[in-house]
């Protein structure tokens, strides 16, 4: 065990403990804490090795926490059992000291923990450098909830891994849009300037209000004569907002579609704008997202040939147990995850089109042969040109499967990323860590980026029922 250090109380850094699952999760935690230390139990070195072997993204994690952690103890310029300083390794990210289990602890807990378990095992090394430096901060860190139950029932501090979540507050989360205020046009009316430029009126506002406003933002006025556009230019007191195409007109649907809401209508601007690259949606069932999109992208693919095909893929989280293997070709094995693109396509297929059941089927045939569904396996190193790439499901991606998805767009290509962060399957990810969450907090206010949070449902009044009473 390291050596006790005699050094002031307020000088004193804190001691984290950290889980073998945080590592798994994050291996950059270990240059997370800043200047306080950072302990390892032998154990997580030990689940770390058990868990390396495989292609899934927790045995790659623990591969690069592995060789994180070689690299670390490959520096270190005393002995390890003084603690390896991090500030080398993290690029001035951390100040602390790696602190690493040198010697035996017994397992003497409560008498209802089994002193085998692994988690036992690691709490009886945290209880042990609780009591060997009583005038410091040891606290545990660890994604398991019940893990941080037993801690704190054997009176050690424990806490969840933090640094992994873009907004501590969900309701924090950039919605796309904000009302001005009922004296808008009153206020503005000293220096207002108006022009037309491509069909669309362009308004220049001043005053304290543009500070608080984003590029590619919405604002509406809900008034007798209401009022919706889009900022277009920010410039320190000033700020310049276009009007919208009104997609809720029956003359301006898309492949038959109109919006039936105003946040539908701000969607559907995004999505049929050629200057827009990245496209984010969020909103519970039945708001619309895969409907709006996939209609935006067949009539921008089939009739103003602006992007080659659509790809549509998804994570493949199951809600209950899993069936187990699928048969046939990549297409077919993603074909039981794909039942929203089925449904969405079976209503725009039947959407404004003449020729009755001859025709019905030539336009299903026309719409398939341009709908490539992809499975999130093969997506690394592959590069999208000309695409109109639909991500599903994206609030059970993590950021770096975000990431890695998003660059896959090359020249000419369209990313529309849609979820519901309500509806998160995956182990361990929450709202706040969830990759579509750092999606839209990270693009926010990028000229060529946008984002809209769909409020109203709009499938049936059942689904609205449901939506709003379970």
């Amino acid at each position: 065990m390291p050596r006790r250090t005699a050094r002031p109380p307020h000088r004193l850094p804190k001691l984290f403990i950290l889980d073998t699952n945080v590592l798994m999760h994050d291996p950059t935690s270990l240059f997370r804490f800043e200047e306080n230390d950072i302990f390892l139990p032998m154990k997580t070195l030990e689940e770390l090795d058990h868990n390396k072997k495989g292609i899934s993204d927790v045995a790659r994690n623990a591969r690069q926490a592995t060789r994180m952690l070689d690299e670390i103890i490959s520096r270190r310029e005393d002995g390890i059992a003084t603690g390896i300083a991090l500030a080398e390794a993290s690029h001035g990210l951390a100040s602390g000291r790696l602190l690493l289990q040198t010697e035996a602890v017994s397992a003497d807990l409560h008498g209802g923990l089994a002193s085998e378990r692994a988690d036992n095992q690691i709490l009886a090394v945290v209880v042990h450098l609780q009591r060997t430096y009583p005038e410091r901060a040891v606290i545990l860190v660890s994604k398991d909830i019940n893990m941080r139950i037993k801690a704190h029932v054997l009176g050690v501090q424990a806490q969840d891994y933090f640094n992994d979540r873009v907004l501590e507050d969900i309701d924090l989360l950039y919605r796309g849009m904000q009302a001005l205020p009922p004296d808008f046009w009153e206020t503005q009316t000293h220096g207002l300037e108006s022009w037309t430029q491509e069909n669309r009126t362009r308004y220049r506002i001043r005053g304290a209000l543009c500070a608080k406003l984003l590029i590619n933002e919405f604002v509406y006025l809900d008034t007798p004569e209401p009022f919706s556009a889009i900022v277009r230019e920010i410039s320190g007191n000033c700020a310049v907002l276009e009007t919208l195409i009104d997609y809720t007109h029956p003359k301006h649907n898309v492949w038959g579609i109109t919006a039936r809401n105003r946040e539908q209508n701000f969607a559907l601007n995004l999505l049929m704008d050629p200057e827009i690259d990245f496209v984010s949606l969020l909103g519970q069932a039945g708001t619309g997202k895969t409907l709006l999109t996939l209609a935006a992208g067949l009539t921008q693919v089939l009739d103003e040939k602006r992007y080659q095909e659509i790809i549509m893929t998804r994570a493949t989280v199951s809600v209950g147990e899993d069936i187990g293997f699928l048969p046939g070709t990549e297409e077919e094995k993603m074909a039981p995850w794909m039942g929203a693109l089925e449904d969405n396509l079976e209503v725009l297929s039947h959407t404004g089109t003449t020729g009755g059941d001859w025709g019905r089927a030539a336009t299903q045939d026309l719409i398939r042969n341009r709908i490539k569904i992809k499975s999130l396996n093969f997506m690394r190193g592959r590069t999208f040109l000309n695409k109109f790439l639909i991500i599903d499901e994206a609030q059970n991606l993590t950021p770096k499967q975000m990431k890695t998805l998003i660059t896959r767009a090359g020249p000419g290509a369209k990313v529309v990323c849609m979820g519901n962060i309500a509806q998160i399957d995956t182990p361990y990810l929450t709202e706040g860590s969830s990759g579509l969450t750092f999606a839209v907090d990270r693009f926010k206010g990028w000229a060529h980026a946008g984002h809209v949070t769909l409020q109203r449902g709009e499938r049936s009044r059942l689904a609205d029922y449901a939506a709003e009473m379970l």
